[in-house]
């Protein structure tokens, strides 16, 4: 009786976590299952007493592409689960998007545990307004508003109690961003000056919470990514992300940035000085 109770317990619980990041409701999830609302809704009651059915199982894991040996607890190598998610624009002006719905949403789970962060360009939560309407007033799927008001979630969720988060970012960025380079030839001076005493700030007023590390480009490379400890990965491919949940995969990815963070020619303690230095050359 306590085996079989155990494994229903493991099922419900891997089920549920499966359920929680799948983006879609439960009624979609049963309807893209093949399995009546009423069914899941059971399978996930503590009270319920019973293992699914054969036929039940083999939806399941059609559904979640988890293993049946998997759901029951059985095995524990996890599920291979990827979603791509593809960022559209969005008609209405105050209307988010999914994906910054889900990517809110994310971070709000996050507080009071790890979140690990490279970002393209300066991590979002520094940035100002200004340099973000830069960045994407110009893009076809993403309104500045938009973009302005999903970058105030990881800093909401840095100044939360038990946070814990960790940046990564290449000093050829931080130092072509300051000198004016590239996409940021046209963002005004003055507005580069604001942005970097505003990092000062942040950094100054989050350290140690927030931890900012500066790898030398030239040595390592690293494509943009966000990992909520060890719940999901998501990986930024323009207007494409992919979203992972195997933990297989994840502790791959975090494996991966905690070698960048071995690697950073810059600790998260001299941040603001090396700030400090880049905004005198501006003078």
């Amino acid at each position: 009786m306590v085996q079989r109770q155990a494994v229903l317990d493991r099922f419900r619980e891997r089920l549920g976590n499966m359920l929680d990041a799948d983006p879609q409701t439960h009624s979609a999830f049963a309807r893209s299952a093949g399995i009546d609302r009423s069914t899941l809704s059971q399978l996930l009651s503590p009270q319920n007493r019973r293992l699914p059915r054969a036929e039940t199982l083999v939806a399941l894991s059609r559904a979640t592409g988890a293993s049946i040996d998997w759901l029951l607890g059985l095995s524990n190598d996890g599920p291979a689960r990827t979603d791509i998610v593809r960022e559209e624009l969005s008609f209405s002006s105050r209307e988010l998007s999914p994906f910054d719905e889900s990517l809110i949403e994310w971070y709000d789970e996050s507080i009071g545990q790890k979140v690990r962060y490279v970002p393209a360009t300066i991590p979002d939560l520094l940035k100002t307004e200004a340099v973000i309407r830069h960045e994407v007033t110009r893009f076809a799927t993403v309104r500045p508003e938009h973009k302005i008001e999903t970058a105030e979630a990881p800093l909401m969720m840095a100044r939360a109690p038990g946070s814990d988060v960790e940046c990564c970012s290449s000093i050829q960025m931080l130092e072509g961003f300051c000198r004016g380079h590239g996409v940021w030839a046209t963002l005004d001076r003055q507005q580069r000056i604001e942005q970097l005493d505003h990092m000062i700030e942040v950094t100054e007023e989050l350290y140690p919470t927030l931890r900012w590390f500066l790898y030398d480009a030239r040595k390592r490379y690293a494509g943009a990514i966000t990992i909520f400890g060890l719940t999901r990965a998501v990986l930024y491919l323009g207007q494409l992300h992919i979203v992972l949940t195997n933990e297989e995969h994840i502790i791959a990815f975090v494996e991966q940035f905690d070698d960048l963070v071995r690697a950073s020619s810059v600790q998260p303690p001299d941040i603001p000085r090396l700030l400090r230095r880049l905004r005198a050359e501006l003078g």
